[in-house]
């Protein structure tokens, strides 16, 4: 009793759309009705390819006199049919991409302009370190940074705010009620101090953002970078400090505690991905030279071949594999190295790590200097001020005629004796 219905409602809603030219029919995620033809196993004759071919015909691109613009919108144009996209059906595809850092900028500013900011907040800092994210994402930071600051009740939102919502966005949800025995809380320790000491002492990879061995998601600790600018192209020298440092975690412990655990599974896995990759995908390797040896695993329900042949001989595999494992080896002992050079420093920042539980990549940097730390972050303090106290507080955040004194040690567990403020 269905049969048909998708080819009729596509005849009559160009029958609207003449009636009512000129005017605009926008179809939003096209791919549910624009999937490849003959795709799938045994006959392609089915309800969707019906209408797919009456829209097709609508859109034959021969009627001149018809003045109604098609607009279609979609995330798979790898799975549109070839048919659809010719000119004269689709004259121009426009590539909507996620916004530089310029457009970062702009889209802070569109969602913040509602929101009780205070003046240190720099949203040119915030897109700067937001690489890759969408319009989406950086709404949903201003959201998280918004409630943030009211469960502090605070009457402004801080840079502190701004910079706890990013880490819950990009790193996860903070676990601080998980039970992780002490040996287990110092093995993630030396792991994660590995992955940043590697990383602050290899000049050619991104800047350490934070470590913490606070768990978030799945991850018993999170070291995190943010590079210092857009990047659409990536040098083997970089590729090869990145598996440096992805390594770095497994090599401490095994430097440390002369064992390896579960905790590299996930860095391995990566390390593996990029390494594979600079064999078969982008040519780097000096044995297999300028060659492609990817096997394409294209899907036969998007109407690709069932059987899809290997490209390369076995004793080719071979050698892949052979430079596959060179790579890693290669990074881990650079790692390694890296880390015996620095071991004091590596014991130290580790210790450090485990008191605090958290370390910016300026506070690293104080303490590669021989620096103290300040008792508590800057970012942490001025959010501390901004909350009311007695529900009494001025526009700048500062508290006025306080009947009871706020206790900010309750609010901080790295700080004791400071209550001055």
């Amino acid at each position: 009793m269905f049969v048909g219905v998708g080819a009729s409602r596509v005849r009559d809603l160009f029958e609207n759309a003449k009636k009512t030219a000129p005017c605009i029919v926008f179809i939003d995620e096209i791919d549910a009705v624009g999937r490849h033809r003959g795709a799938g196993l045994g006959g392609g004759h089915d309800e969707r390819e019906q209408t797919l071919n009456q829209l097709l015909v609508e859109m034959d691109g021969f009627d001149q006199e018809n003045s109604a613009i098609i607009i279609a919108a979609t995330n798979r144009p790898d799975v549109l049919d070839p048919a659809l996209l010719r000119p004269g059906r689709f004259d121009r595809q426009i590539v909507v991409d996620r916004p530089d850092i310029k457009g970062r900028a702009a889209i802070f500013k569109v969602h913040t302009r509602n929101l009780p900011i205070s003046d240190e907040v720099d949203l040119e800092v915030l897109a700067k370190g937001t690489p890759g994210f969408s319009g989406a994402d950086i709404a949903n930071i201003c959201n998280e940074a918004a409630l943030l600051a009211a469960r502090r009740d605070s009457s402004i939102i801080t840079m502190y705010d701004f910079e706890q919502a990013k880490d819950k966005v990009m790193m996860g949800v903070e676990r601080k009620s998980l039970v992780i025995s002490d040996k287990e809380k110092e093995t993630t320790a030396y792991h994660e101090m590995g992955h940043a000491l590697v990383g602050k002492f290899t000049p050619i990879t991104d800047p350490v953002h934070k470590v913490t061995i606070i768990p978030r998601g799945r991850a018993l600790g999170i070291t995190s970078y943010l590079p210092k600018e857009d990047q659409h192209s990536l040098s083997k020298e970089y590729l090869e400090a990145q598996l440096a440092m992805l390594l770095a975690g497994r090599a401490a412990e095994k430097i440390v505690f002369n064992h390896y655990s579960t905790g590299a599974a996930n860095d391995l896995e990566r390390a593996t991905k990029i390494s594979r990759k600079m064999v078969c995908n982008w040519g780097m390797s000096e044995k297999l030279g300028p060659v492609t040896y990817a096997t394409e695993h294209d899907e036969v329900f998007l109407g690709k071949e069932m059987s899809q042949p290997r490209d390369h001989s076995d004793l080719t595999a071979q050698d892949i594999d052979a430079e596959v494992r060179k790579i890693i080896l290669n990074a881990y002992n650079k790692a390694e190295s890296i880390l015996k050079e620095h071991i004091d420093l590596l014991h130290k920042t580790s210790k450090i790590l485990l008191e605090r539980e958290t370390l910016e990549g300026e506070e690293l940097d104080m303490i590669i200097k021989g620096e103290e730390l300040p008792p508590i972050n800057l970012r942490k303090l001025n959010a501390l001020r901004s909350m009311k106290t007695n529900g009494n507080s001025d526009g700048n955040g500062n508290d006025t005629e306080a009947e009871e004194p706020v206790n900010i040690t309750n609010e901080t567990n790295d700080i004791e004796n400071n209550n001055e403020e």
